[in-house]
């Protein structure tokens, strides 16, 4: 029953862009029939594994979360913690598929190099979160702070590095990583009993996004790779729905493997956590390893549906849009694509769901989604824009900082936390399969330099929900303070009343 209403949401979620790419198909963007055949085959695939994901989320990556963070705050030595955090931040990174497909599309820098560079990022920023928990320290000020650290460094960095070291910040917090770090921190946060707990139960992810685009900046400054060239991926043709079948049973095994290697990590501490503190009881460990079961399964159908199926299809929408005699169409069906993409990416469904059960309602799930739908939209819109005028992606990336950073001084904190955690949960999977293909493919057809015009596009989809989420938070705060003005003006009528009469 449970699978069944998982596996409707995807439904829901996934049929807007697949229905997109069809009307494309026949339109502005005619497919062929072999790269075709991939993407419905993809989003099969796509719709089956998402709904085995979530389901796999909520009964496994969110209770070990919660409990390791709990347990966690509970220590009377702050050294073990923080050293804790800091080998998880580092392991679930290493396995986090996004990242790996981003180091597959990286020239100049070892694949390795990046990741294990990425790694070090998040996990000493998994620690610095875990101290802010401590301590009690505004988000505000340590966003503030390091992001001031990060647009200095940005002087000295290769302007070819540049967009690839935000993409990073944005791929980093994937499927894998999200679930169990915003569990880490509801986790944390509800040992304390203070007014702010439920404010600082988000703000991890956030943190942990910082972590990749300083250490990728300070890799840049000293690797220099000036001789970054961007070799353009060959697209095969497929003649028949055997030929597509067979892409993906080629692909499959790789995925398998992929995604154990990045679940293995999560087990073995989990093993480990449980065999010092038993926390969880026989029934509870049951559901747990069931779910995790859930989890890879869904994990691999969706890898492998997104990378065989979407990839190919992105890069030939683009290539086509672009190379046509309106290229100026990229940026209206760039948004329409951002705006539904979103609803696809898995980490997504579980972030608006957390929200939804932290605040007991008072920020739905349907409120969250709509903004962060409206703010992706912006962000591809503009990356369409960067690609047709070669504009510096810096040019975006200062002043909408800036004003999220100015916001965070006026928007409740937990608007602040969730704001920032959409940033990276946006950027997941189906950012960079689908629409990091779609601006590559749109980059060459128009002759542009696909290191600074195309990569970059993570980096947008990861700043403008910070834009739209605070907006969403500041107007309610607005509107809750006139109401509880116009309450107060109510009841002073009241009792100016009876002391008339009286």
């Amino acid at each position: 029953m449970l699978l069944q209403e998982k596996v409707y949401e995807s439904v829901t979620s996934v049929l807007p862009i697949t229905i997109i790419v069809l009307l494309l198909s026949i339109t502005a963007a005619p497919l062929s029939p072999g790269t075709l055949m991939l993407f419905l085959f993809g989003a099969v695939l796509l719709i089956v594994g998402m709904g085995f994901f979530t389901l796999g989320v909520d009964m496994s990556m969110i209770p070990m979360g919660e409990g390791i963070g709990v347990q966690l705050s509970k220590a009377r030595r702050i050294g073990i913690p923080l050293i804790v955090c800091l080998v998880l931040g580092i392991l679930i990174t290493i396995a986090e598929p996004d990242l790996q497909v981003l180091a597959e599309q990286v020239p100049a820098i070892p694949n390795l190099t990046l990741i294990l560079t990425v790694a070090l990022g998040v996990g000493a920023f998994l620690v610095i979160a875990q101290l802010r928990i401590l301590l009690k320290i505004p988000i505000s000020y340590i966003l503030v702070f390091f992001y001031g650290i990060v647009f200095i460094l940005t002087i000295f960095a290769p302007a070819d590095f540049i967009p690839v070291a935000f993409d990073s910040g944005g791929v980093t917090t994937g499927p894998v990583t999200v679930p169990f770090i915003m569990a880490l921190g509801i986790g944390m946060a509800s040992v304390r009993s203070d007014k702010n707990s439920s404010s600082d139960s988000f703000g991890l992810t956030a943190i942990c996004s910082i972590g990749p685009i300083l250490s990728v900046l300070i890799l840049g400054i000293c690797y220099r790779p000036e001789d970054a060239v961007y070799t353009p991926v060959e697209l095969t043709e497929l003649l028949t729905t055997r030929d597509a079948a067979l892409e993906f049973a080629r692909a499959l095994p790789a995925y398998i493997e992929e995604v154990a290697v990045a679940l293995v990590p999560i087990a073995v501490l989990f093993i480990l956590f449980q065999c010092i503190f038993r926390r969880f009881h026989k029934r509870q460990l049951i559901k747990i390893v069931s779910g995790f079961l859930y989890s890879y399964l869904g994990l691999v159908l969706f890898l492998t549906g997104v990378n065989v199926g979407f990839m190919p299809a992105g890069q030939y929408i683009g290539s086509a849009i672009a190379g046509s005699r309106t290229p100026w169409i990229l940026i209206p069906i760039g948004m329409v694509i951002g705006y539904f993409i979103v609803k696809a990416e898995p980490a997504v469904q579980v972030l608006t769901r957390q929200v939804e059960d932290v605040t007991s309602g008072s920020i739905t799930q349907k409120s969250i989604g709509h903004a962060l739908s409206i703010g992706i939209a912006l962000a591809v819109g503009m990356a369409m824009l960067r690609i047709l005028t070669g504009l510096n992606i810096m040019w975006f990336l200062i002043p909408g900082y800036l004003i999220s950073l100015a916001m965070t001084f006026v928007v409740p904190q937990i608007f602040t936390g969730i704001a920032f955690d959409s940033g990276g949960v946006a950027s997941g999977p189906m950012t960079t399969t689908f629409l990091l293909p779609l601006a590559m493919g749109a980059c060459e057809a128009l002759g542009g330099n696909v290191l600074t015009d195309a990569f970059g596009i993570v980096a947008m989809v990861a700043m403008t929900p910070l834009l739209t989420i605070q907006i969403m938070g500041l107007a309610d705060h607005i509107r809750r303070k006139v109401h509880k003005r116009k309450l107060t003006m109510s009841l002073q009528d009241v009792e100016d009343t009876i002391l008339y009469f009286e």
